[in-house]
């Protein structure tokens, strides 16, 4: 009877898993075509490391679907369960799962700090950081990962079933001592990258708002008087860009918390608080595995035109209207201040003077 119920639960669940899967692969199958025709297009000489990184995370992520779907669906072909194919199944799925995941998160680790640099440290930046080194960081980082997550292979930590039995993974409520410092270790990483990212995103954002304010105001200050107002507005192209950056930073961190922190707690509540709840396990590792799905699609929303569009629309309302106010406010001033000293020509009240 346990069979007969395990055997009909994933069979409902098979159009579920066949659907993400999809998703998954279509999205980042159609970023690498969208960065690829950026390199095409640029003829390969204005490619940056950002779009090094960004390729290497969807290769990795498009690599990791692969491999385990191939025996996620070989489960819903014979309707059985991993386990039910063989052990050795489950811990290549776990085992694969979690090499992903840390691969993922190392890469977003990387691209953030190389984000913070090249905003916060310029100089440094353009020394050190270079295309040649950024390629060298691709195997560095799948050599550590895949050390670690090999650890269970030699009783260091364990990798278990979970329910509907098509979904392998680092088991976050061990009996063992030592499969509890696996999963606690593993959780420790995971919450060190995610902050580290976060404070990277927060430094970044804050950086990229005072240099777009300091340069808003000088483009006021020196253009205010042969200018008009759409002349000096925010549709330049280094200001775009900059808004770019931003808005992808806003957009991308609070997705990878959310999906990437209930885990992380999830493993500490069955170290050192066991409550047996796998329901809420799984409910954690599915919200961990959709960071591969939905990584590709917002890259490839945002970099439709429409979209970016009306993001820098709003971005220009809602945060820089009080730059442009201080800058005009400025002007008046140091206007004012010169009116007293010596002649000016008529202001702008009467007409523009030619």
């Amino acid at each position: 009877m346990q069979n007969v119920s395990v055997n009909q639960t994933t069979t409902r669940n098979a159009g579920q898993s066949i659907l993400s899967f999809s998703a998954g692969v279509v999205g980042n199958a159609i970023a690498l075509c969208i960065l690829y025709w950026h390199i095409v297009k640029s003829k390969s000489r204005n490619i940056t490391v950002f779009y090094i990184l960004v390729s290497g995370l969807a290769w990795t992520e498009l690599a990791g679907l692969l491999l385990i779907s191939i025996p996620v669906f070989y489960c819903y072909t014979l309707n059985t369960t991993i386990e039910g194919l063989s052990k050795g199944t489950c811990q290549y799925v776990g085992l694969i799962m979690s090499f992903i995941g840390l691969c993922a998160m190392f890469i977003l680790l990387v691209m953030a700090l190389e984000c913070w640099l090249s905003i916060g440290h310029p100089y440094f930046h353009q020394r050190h950081v270079t295309k040649e080194k950024v390629m060298l960081v691709f195997p560095v980082i799948y050599t550590i990962s895949i050390l670690f997550c090999c650890m269970p292979l030699f009783q260091f930590g364990s990798y278990k079933q979970y329910k509907p039995g098509t979904w392998c993974y680092i088991g976050m409520n061990p009996a063992e001592d030592k499969d509890k410092a696996f999963s606690v270790l593993y959780a420790s990483v995971m919450a060190l990258v995610i902050l580290t990212i976060v404070l990277c995103n927060i430094s970044v954002v804050l950086t990229l708002a005072k240099m777009y304010k300091r340069a808003r105001l000088q483009n006021v200050l020196s253009t205010s008087m042969e200018k008009t107002p759409e002349q000096t507005s925010i549709s330049s192209k280094s200001h775009a860009d900059e808004i770019d950056n931003i808005i992808l930073l806003v957009l991308m961190t609070p997705i990878f918390v959310f999906c990437s922190l209930p885990l992380t707690v999830r493993a500490y509540i069955g170290a050192f608080a066991p409550d047996g709840n796998e329901e809420k396990d799984l409910v954690a590792l599915r919200f961990h595995s959709i960071n591969s799905i939905v990584d590709p699609w917002v890259f490839i929303i945002f970099r439709t035109s429409p979209f970016r569009a009306l993001l820098r629309r709003l971005y220009n309302k809602l945060i820089h209207k009080k730059a442009a106010a201080s800058a005009r406010n400025t002007v008046n001033v140091l206007s004012y201040g010169n009116n007293s000293s010596v002649d000016q020509p008529p202001s702008s009240e009467t007409g523009r003077v030619t």
